[in-house]
């Protein structure tokens, strides 16, 4: 009796002994050993433009749900740390460890900085995400980025953009002649040479400048963003397609050595973070655009598309600056040469694939 007294005794506390061992085990390795790290984010885009801004408080989100809460990322608007436009020199100085940008912003410095975000008749957002993450586009990235002391992690994509806000209609290629237009980057290079005058203007300088007719048309995002900065009650043409921006990528930008610094399980968990952000910014923007649209087309904005002129004619002066600027920059040709050969291949298989089937989709949706 006492010897089953003992062996019951023993049992018990052998038991008590594995679940204490269990308990132990279950508790986060990474909190066991991980350094507690805290890095600032400045973001070129404001808070009101919560689906582009909002990639970057997911990233912080679930870095730091992934990490226990010990790598920590704290997001800034433009202006509270850095102007939105000085992103990428502020993380170069490491003035911030990282930033949520656009890499075309910076073609002042080198036009290369383009293709990675977007360019003119270039690819759309899934051909974009499929050229960074499965066609050698992220390898070009960041060894042209590194050359600037950064690294980079698509963060976001808007899906193709709209064409913009006109206070007279277009119907043929002399009306852009002479227009002011807000249209920054290479998409403002291209139609230039067909006679328009860009401008560059920051988002919230653009509604004034149209409503006192400083210019005559601009172009920002799409209905979305369109709608909450009310382009609508001054410019009542609204033109489509948006064929400088098929889909540009918006990055998260990191100063290199900060990231070098970084223990291999916080390089995960900001990949990760940063892969959902991509996927989640163009999803919510496939999502809330048809409501965006129906309201303001109800208040008042006239869709058109452009002319098939205009578009022929931005097409062919595109391919002559592209082949311009290649002549003269061997780091955008290498690139501009991947991205193209990767476009004509893509679209192989959508005019096979995708295209038949969303053009059947949208002819049976208007028989009803």
């Amino acid at each position: 009796m006492t010897r089953h007294i003992e062996r019951r005794v023993l049992l018990r506390g052998a038991g008590l002994a594995t679940a204490a061992a269990g308990v132990a085990l279950a508790a986060p390795a990474i909190a066991q050993t991980a350094p507690q790290i805290r890095w600032r984010l400045s973001s070129s885009y404001p808070k009101s433009l919560d689906t582009i801004y909002g990639a970057a408080v997911l990233l912080s989100k679930y870095v730091g749900e992934a990490t226990d809460g010990r790598f920590t990322i704290d997001v800034f608007a433009p202006g509270e740390i850095v102007p939105g436009l000085q992103a990428l020199d502020a993380v170069q100085n490491r003035t911030v460890e990282l930033a949520q940008t656009a890499l075309y912003y910076y073609i002042g410095k080198d036009p290369a900085f383009a293709p990675f975000t977007t360019l003119p008749f270039g690819l759309n957002a899934r051909q974009q995400t499929a050229w960074l993450y499965h066609g050698g586009g992220l390898e070009l990235q960041n060894a042209f980025l590194a050359k600037s002391n950064v690294i980079g992690f698509a963060g976001g994509n808007t899906g193709a953009q709209m064409g913009g806000w006109f206070r007279k209609e277009i119907k043929t290629l002399a009306d852009i002649k002479g227009l002011k237009m807000r249209i920054p980057g290479m998409a403002g290079q291209v139609l230039s040479r067909l006679g328009l005058v860009p401008q560059n203007l920051a988002g919230g300088d653009i509604y004034p400048a149209l409503e006192k007719g400083t210019i005559d048309a601009a172009e920002f995002v799409g209905p979305v963003d369109d709608e909450k900065l009310g382009f609508n009650r001054v410019a009542p043409y609204y033109y489509y397609p948006g064929w400088w921006e098929g889909g540009p990528t918006i990055h998260f930008i990191v100063n290199l050595p900060a990231w070098r610094s970084l223990p291999k399980p916080y390089q995960a968990a900001f990949e990760a973070a940063s892969a959902y952000a991509n996927a989640d910014m163009l999803a919510k923007y496939d999502a809330r655009n048809p409501a965006a649209l129906r309201r303001l087309v109800a208040a008042g904005a006239q869709l058109r598309p452009f002319p098939t002129e205009v578009m022929d004619a931005s097409y062919k002066e595109n391919i002559a600056l592209m082949a311009e600027i290649s002549a003269r920059n061997a780091d955008f040709k290498t690139i501009y040469e991947s991205m193209l050969a990767f476009r004509n291949e893509e679209y192989l298989w959508w005019q096979v694939g995708e295209y038949p089937y969303d053009g059947y989709m949208i002819r049976a949706r208007t028989r009803g």
